[in-house]
């Protein structure tokens, strides 16, 4: 993938549960699974894997998670509309609401504002105005009067033979009337810089490869929206390509595998640890990882150790 053409989000749901306060985990309410973000997470550090996914250790909210989910929810809403009245200014009215739905949902996010004020400084209005630029930014990219998606927010799963279930939420699946498939993604960040594309092609090949095993097509196009200075990822897979991802993905899971069996859940540092919540519990900082919760690898991942 360049930055005219693509060629790369939690699973494992279990209710968060702080190690330090539990001895055993719950079952899952669906079976364990392998997400694009964890895999990622993975790549990035097994330990932050680890913390993550296995321990569920919690992480304060983001304010540009929290913005992202935001958008992501009134552009999910604004598809509701009819034809003609899928406008900006439509858009923009969905915020506050959207908000409130999230704060109902997630009180983590209340945080986020200490007497009024919020991230950088600002007041509600002034933090809601800041995702009704990137609508704004949406709408240069995009009319959504000339599009009809046939999915959104769509959950995609694939059970790999003799590897894990793949699971993911597609934020927007497009149709043509030829059959062609094209499969959107919505990033309320910036692109990334040439060169540092390998996880959104990852992120993106991923679902490509779940829809592929799961409805017989091939998807037409890859495409990424970065909302955060308005550029587009676009790529055609290849079989070839697919092939390759779930090659990779193997080959990941087998590293999962052999983590669990051992216990040793490597940090891996580099220039994304200043970004980790948990460089408190970290030995590359001079922390002490908690005590793994009984019974939390199987639960959480699906193997026996």
């Amino acid at each position: 993938m360049t930055t005219t053409e693509v060629s790369q989000e939690p699973v494992l749901d279990v209710p968060v549960e702080a190690a330090e306060t539990v001895s055993v985990v719950r079952a899952p309410s669906r079976p364990p699974a392998l997400s694009p973000s964890r895999a990622n997470d993975f790549m990035q550090c097994p330990l932050l894997f680890r913390f993550r996914t296995v321990d569920r250790l919690p992480e304060p909210p983001s304010a540009a998670a929290a913005r992202g989910t935001l958008v992501h929810s009134v552009l999910e809403r604004l598809y509701d509309a009819p034809l003609g009245e899928r406008t900006l200014a439509a858009a923009q009215d969905l915020l506050p609401g959207e908000w409130d739905r999230l704060l109902e949902a997630d009180d983590r996010y209340t945080s986020l504002f200490t007497d009024g004020v919020g991230p950088d400084g600002q007041d509600r209005e002034g933090w809601l105005a800041g995702a009704g630029s990137l609508l704004g930014t949406y709408f240069t990219l995009e009319d959504p009067n000339r599009l009809e998606p046939a999915e959104r927010e769509l959950l995609v799963e694939s059970q790999l033979d003799g590897g894990p279930l793949l699971r993911g939420i597609v934020d927007r699946l497009d149709v043509a009337p030829t059959g062609a498939v094209r499969v959107v993604d919505y990033k309320t960040g910036k692109s990334p810089r040439p060169g540092y594309e390998s996880s959104a092609v990852f992120q993106m090949r991923f679902y490509g490869l779940v829809l592929w095993r799961e409805r017989g097509v091939l998807p037409k196009m890859l495409q990424l929206v970065y909302l955060g200075d308005g550029q587009v990822l676009r790529g055609e897979p290849t079989t070839g390509q697919l092939e390759q991802t779930e090659q990779k993905i193997r080959t990941i899971w087998s590293a999962i595998e052999e983590a669990a069996r051992t216990g040793e859940w490597k940090p891996r540092r580099s220039k994304l640890c200043g970004w980790c919540a948990h460089q408190s519990l970290c030995p590359e900082f001079g922390g002490t990882p908690p005590e793994i919760p009984e019974g939390a690898v199987p639960l959480r991942l699906g193997i026996a150790v």
